[in-house]
């Protein structure tokens, strides 16, 4: 089995329009989600996403290269040391 490593990708998403591509690529990588966190930010017109994953660590940075990829999204992995 390939080993996995807990990441938490952060997406900042300035042009809802896209949220279907979004949600689609999520749904895509869903096996490997453990959670995800969405919170609309009306006031400044954006929406910030949380996503928890267990993953080996390509496959992270594959999903987190197509979303930064998606206009309108800022995309960050962050990796726990384990």
């Amino acid at each position: 089995m390939e080993e996995t490593r807990i990441a938490v990708v952060s997406i900042i998403v300035t042009d809802r329009s896209n949220c279907d591509k979004i949600n689609a690529l999520l749904s895509a990588y869903g096996e490997y989600i453990l959670g995800r966190m969405g919170i609309p930010y009306k006031e400044k017109g954006v929406s910030v996403l949380s996503v928890v994953l267990d993953a080996p660590v390509e496959v992270t940075n594959a999903l987190t290269g197509k979303l930064g990829r998606i206009p309108g999204a800022a995309v960050k992995a962050l990796f726990g040391k384990m």
